[in-house]
This record gives structure tokens, sequence and C-alpha cells, in this order.
């Protein structure tokens, strides 16, 4: 009898998963269904998908990540439209449209990059997370474009980015600081307050950057003897990252002068 009671009660259990199943697969559809829908139908009221795009998730911000996932289905061609309505609309909801974004693969992680900091500047942190995490084999163009972009964050950019992947701080500074080597010293600045412990990694490898420019470097050296980085140090680390011994010394004589 019991045998008999277990089966059935199994079997029902079964049956109710299995519908429970089909019908959340269904009500998903139809919703999936519905967005479609209403998202054609705001563009055909407003002509254009930016401006829908931008209505519906100012008024329903708990379905940015569904409306911007079927905008893009909809119109892939014009994701740089759509990204922006949609993070201008909502810049709380930017690491998840750059997160959505990269995923559909209508593009490359690097444009949907630099049309999502173009949206919102002060978001830059989000957008260059987002992409780091959702495509971490692709750190160094993130970096680039990032900081190519919006060159004034370029330090914050860096500091987020090694805080997330403290493993790659130098490979993070190294495509920073090659983009953009007229802030170089702003981002050592930044590196260092966090990593204090990382100061030969992060003067060497921006020193190697710069090698060429006396002033990029004298920047950079100064910032890291600010930062307190004694001066010693300060030239065995440029040593190491192929600058002259002579040259060093001019550099650093008129640092401690400064200072």
């Amino acid at each position: 009898m019991k045998t008999i009671l277990s089966i059935a009660l199994l079997s029902i259990s079964s049956f109710s998963v299995s519908a429970y199943q089909t019908q959340t697969s269904q009500t998903q559809s139809i919703n999936n269904n519905l967005t479609s829908d209403f998202v054609e139908r705001q563009v055909s009221k407003s002509m254009s998908i930016g401006r829908a795009v931008k209505s519906i998730i100012s008024h329903y911000p708990h379905e940015t990540e569904t409306v911007v996932s079927t905008a893009l289905d909809l119109y892939p061609d014009r994701y740089k439209e759509i990204i922006h309505a949609a993070i201008s609309a909502q810049p709380a909801m930017t690491e998840t449209v750059v997160t959505v974004a990269i995923n559909k693969g209508i593009t490359s992680c690097s444009s949907v990059v630099e049309t999502a900091i173009a949206a919102e500047p002060s978001y830059v942190d989000f957008v260059v997370n987002a992409a780091a995490n959702t495509t971490p084999n692709e750190l160094d163009e993130i970096v680039r474009v990032a900081v190519i972009t919006e060159p004034d964050s370029a330090d914050y950019i860096v500091q987020t980015l090694a805080q997330s992947h403290p493993n790659r701080i130098a490979e993070i500074l190294k495509s920073a600081v090659n983009a953009v080597p007229f802030v170089g010293e702003y981002m050592v600045d930044a590196l260092l307050a966090v990593f204090p412990g990382k100061a030969e990694k992060v003067v060497t490898t921006a020193v190697r950057e710069v090698n060429s420019e006396n002033e990029y470097m004298r920047k950079i050296l100064k910032s890291a003897s600010d930062a307190g980085v004694k001066k010693d140090d300060l030239m065995i680390y440029a040593k190491n990252a192929g600058a002259d011994e002579e040259q060093i010394e001019i550099i650093l004589s008129s640092v401690n002068e400064s200072n």
C-alpha cells in the first residue's frame, strides 16, 4: 500500500513540476511577444527606436534588461541608438545595458564600451567593469577605448579595473599609458593610492611606456615621489624600465627641486 501511495505521490509531483515548467515557459514566451509588440508599436508612434526605448524604460525601469534585449533583437543595426537611449533614461542600469549589448554579439565589445561611455561619462566605472567581467580576454582593448573616449577619467578607469583585476595591474596600466601618455602621472597616482605595495610594478610599467618622452617621465616620477616612493627606488625602477641613468638623474634632480 505504501509503495503504491509513494508512486502516486511521485507521479503527481512530476506532473506538477512539468506543468509548472510548461506554464513558466509559455508565460515567458507571451511576455517576450508582448514586449516585442510593445516596442514595435512605440517605434511606429515615435518614428525612432531611440525615443521608443527611452520612453519605455523611463516608465518601466525594472524592465530595462528585457526592453534593451528585445530592441537589439529587432533593430541590431541601431545598437548605438538603443544603448545611448537606455543609459540616458536609466544611468543606474548602465552595467546591465552594457552586459546585454555585449552578450548579443551584434558588434564589438569596444564599440559597446565607446557608445556607453559617450552616453553617460560619469558612469564610466560601471561601463568598464561590466565589459571586463563579460569579456575579460578583451581587457586591453576595453582599457584603450575607455581612456581614449574619456581621458579625463583615465585615472579612475585604471584604478577601478585594477581593483577588480589586481593580477592584471601591469597590463591595464600599460594599455592606458600607451593610449594616453599625457595623463600617465594621474594614473600612477591613482594606482599607488590603492596599491602602495605595488610601486615597483606601477612605476616601471609607466616609465617603460613613456621612455622616449622626458616630460611624461618627469611627471610620472614626481607623482610616485609625491606618493612616498624613495628616490633610490625610483632610480632602480626607471633603470629597469630602460631609461638612461644620466637622464634619470637629471629628471630626479628636477623633481627634488620642485618638491
